[in-house]
This record gives C-alpha cells, structure tokens and sequence, in this order.
C-alpha cells in the first residue's frame, strides 16, 4: 500500500495491511520456531533435515576469529572476521589440508540461528591460505546426505582437479573422502565452493575464501590483511533452513557468514597499510560496498594484480557475483568509520519484507479499530522503518529485526552488509575490540544552540514554499479511511 494524493484506504486495504504486518512479525505475537514452511522440500532435494540430524548433530559455527600462523612462514597471515583459517600440515613437499562438508547450525547474529551447510563446522569455510608455487593436497570428506563437490574459483589447475561434478570429476558420495592435489601457479585472491547442485549447496553456504601469497616476499607487505566474503540467503521468519529455491526476495545479508550486529570489526592503528580482500559469491546480487573515513585503491582483481599506473582512488567498489577484488589503503583518520553495502536494501534483514508502505499516514485511532481484529497490533513505519528497531519489539522465535544495532550515541540504522573499521591511534595488545570511539572537544556533531543560529543568521523555521501547513504537506498526508483530495 502506497498511499498518495489519489488512494482511498478502504477497510479491506487495512485488513490487508494487517495481515502483511502479522506476516513480517510486527505484531507482538510469537511464531512458532518449528514451522519451517520448506522442511517438506528440502528433503526432496536431499537437504539433511531431521533425519540426518538424528544421525548425526550438526556441527555448531563459534563465530570467533582464528588464524593460522605457523613458525616459518613469510607472509602476513589474513585475518578473516569472525572465521576461521584452514590448518595444514607438511607431508614429503606436499602442503595437505583436510574438508569436510557438513551441516553446521549457524548463527547469523544474535537472535538468527539456521540449519546450514559449510565446511569443517564453519559458515563460511575456513579460509584457505598457501603461496604461489605451493604443492597442495587437498582431502575432502563428504557428511552430507547429498553428493557435492569443490570447485577451486580461479585456480589455474589441470581440468581434472577443476570440481565440477559431472563434467570434470565424479560427484562425491555421501561418507566418501575424495584428492584434489595441484601446483600453485599464480598469487592472489580466489574462492572456493560447491559445484554440485550449486543452487542448493552454495544458497546453504557451501563456499570459503582462497588465498594465495606470492613465492617472493612482498617490498611493502600490509599491516593488517583482511579477507570478507558477501552472500545472501532467504530465511523466512521463524524458519530455521535457508530457502534455496529463492530467485529474488533475499533478506539476509551477510560478510563472512555473519549480518550486523554480528560481524566482528575490522581494527588498525593510525598509519597501518590496510588491505581487505572482497570476495562475492551471492546467488544473484552484485554489491556496492563502500567504506568511510578514507580512499582506497582497488590493487587487484582474481585475474591478477592491476598495475600502479592502471590504479585510480576510489571510495566505493562494485562487487559482481563470482568475483574478487583487493582494495588498500592506509589509515590515517581515527575512528569508527562504517563499511557496508550501498545498495540499501542489502543493509536491512528479514522483518522488513512483505508489509506495505505507510510512511505518511495519518495512523490516529487506527491502533485500537484493528486490535479489535488482531490483538496486540501495532502501526509502525509511518514515519520510516527506524523505529521498527529502535522500539526494541518482541520480535518472532529466531528472526532478526530490519534493522540495526545498539550504537554509541543511538540506535544504528543499518543491518545486513554492515561491518566497521576501527582505526586507532593504539590497540589493545591483545587485539580486542577497543570499544567506541571518543571523539576529541569540537569534533563531535552536536545540536545547534540558539545562540549561534542567531550568529550565522540560521531561522530553522524557515519557509521553504511547503511549509508545514502548506497545501502540498496537507495534500500527502492521507488519513486513514479518507481521501487525500
């Protein structure tokens, strides 16, 4: 519902309307959790549903950071927030990793957690990280109750070890272990995921990160190395499986697995060379990610390093589904600088689906005519969706609310593809989060005193031409139950 100069809200436009509200969970009343509208269908496509869960428990995702930095390497090991780097082991030249394809119940953020599929207890995987040159054995063990394979996303390799199930290898079979080995021939940033029944297994999370450093140590090698990979899900409210069918109408957002406020953030100190690398294997969306507070430059592609010459500032880079792109900068401004999506409905999650628009409306009265009908209900978002959060609402068994998260100075309006770089003159030697951000005397945005609207000849009730008691302000305030004309 769109309400303009023209509509006319019937009683049967409210009924709707409430339905809508009762569907995105703005009402407070609770969903049953169990109700999973897609349990039948997923066991049609092999999904591991109760069945496989009484046989096996699915593993459980921590969310914490952990990477892997064993005596004697020469590169600046990644970090990937709130993920995990894949171990390995040296055996007669060959660097040897293990995979293992699960179900893995995963927490999106606090209050969203879902039955998925990953790898070794992770959603995402574990990052992998090697260097150029490398003899790399890769052991993958299947758990799942459907087939699967790996593909290895921009890795120069014989066509044999390429993963794609039915073309260039035999899927692997529920309790089988298969070999991928191969040489490392270039360096940089890649990815790698399923490449059987890639709709249902990547939509479950069946993808990681693949780094590799290059044989030669670097001249002027990052401070800080960050890894983040974009994806999107469509998990109904109070379900607990990610829908994989879904073409269109995703409504959860994530880096690394994670919608904000559960991404961890990214920390450096004043000066540090910062490099973050940005992978996006979304089922169908490109993003726009963009990050305050400095310029950056994008310094490589998965097709390679970009020249110095071919290099131009940027503040914001465009993320095309099955890509990569390496951007650095150095930080030089202290602060919580946000780092996000710029398509904005990518920083918003599952309760702000499938309700109508009421920003405008006259919503008088209409709070106790329609809980006659459906008790407890409640308008919200006739002045925008902020309060929709902000109002801390009881909220359906395991859903998120659209948007945000408590922040510093008030409630931050963002969720999904959201993180924050932290940028310090000093971190804690631990590597904690340092907390927020104090901002020095005159450098904080604060409200104007009447005083100086006085000095610099600012009258805040200024008339613009629609003033709040002009007829084009009257004209789109549409009460209910009434013609706006």
């Amino acid at each position: 519902m769109n309400p303009t100069p023209n509509s006319k809200i019937t009683r049967r436009d409210l009924v709707t309307q409430a339905a809508a509200l009762v569907g995105s969970g703005l009402l407070l009343r609770k969903a049953s959790a169990a109700e999973d509208p897609h349990a039948g269908h997923q066991m049609a496509h092999g999904n591991a549903g109760a069945k496989s869960a009484a046989k096996a428990p699915p593993a459980v995702s921590t969310g914490t950071t952990e990477i892997f930095a064993p005596e004697g390497i020469h590169y600046k090991p990644v970090i990937t927030p709130n993920g995990k780097t894949l171990p390995w082991k040296m055996v007669d030249g060959w660097k040897v990793f293990h995979l293992i394809a699960e179900p893995v119940s995963h927490e999106f953020a606090p209050g969203l957690v879902a039955e998925c599929w990953g790898y070794n207890g992770r959603v995402h995987g574990p990052t992998i990280e090697a260097v150029e040159g490398d003899k790399v054995r890769f052991y993958v063990t299947n758990r799942l109750e459907a087939s699967t394979t790996i593909h290895w996303h921009g890795i120069l390799l014989p066509s044999g070890m390429d993963g794609v199930g039915g073309v260039s290898q035999k899927a692997i079979l529920p309790g089988e272990t298969y070999k991928y080995e191969f040489t490392l021939k270039q360096h940089g940033t890649f990815m790698y995921h399923s490449h059987h029944d890639e709709m249902t297994q990547m939509q479950l999370g069946m993808m990681g990160m693949f780094i590799i450093h290059p044989k030669e140590p670097e001249a002027n090698p990052p401070d800080r190395d960050y890894t983040l990979l974009s994806s999107e899900w469509k998990i109904e409210v109070g379900a607990r499986r990610p829908d994989p069918n879904e073409m269109t109408d995703m409504n959860v957002f994530t880096f690394n697995g994670r919608s904000f406020p559960g991404t961890a953030p990214l920390l450096a100190k004043k000066g540090d060379k910062v490099r973050i690398r940005l992978g996006n294997l979304s089922t169908m969306s490109h993003h726009s990610i963009h990050l305050h507070g400095t310029t950056f430059k994008v310094v490589a592609t998965d097709g390679g390093q970009i020249p110095e010459a071919g290099q131009w500032p940027e503040i914001t880079v465009i993320m095309p589904t099955g890509s990569t792109r390496t951007i650095e900068f150095i930080a030089q401004e202290p602060g919580d600088w946000v780092m996000h999506c710029h398509m904005l409905h990518h920083v918003m999650t599952q309760m702000g689906h499938k309700f109508g628009n009421v920003i405008g409306m006259d919503a008088k009265g209409l709070d106790d005519r329609i809980s006659k009908l459906i008790p407890g209900y409640m308008v919200m978002g006739t002045t925008g969706m902020a309060e929709m959060g902000e109002m801390a609402m009881e909220s359906p068994p395991n859903s998120l609310p659209m948007v945000g998260g408590a922040g510093q100075y008030d409630y931050i309006t963002m969720g999904g593809m959201f993180t924050i770089l932290k940028v310090r003159e000093t971190l804690p030697a631990d590597g904690s989060d340092p907390g927020w951000y104090q901002a020095p005397p005159g450098t904080l945005s604060v409200a104007a005193t009447a005083d100086e609207l006085r000095r610099d000849g600012i009258d805040p009730k200024m008339n613009t031409g629609t003033g709040a008691g002009g007829k084009v302000a009257r004209a789109f305030r549409v009460k209910t139950g009434e013609c706006a004309m």
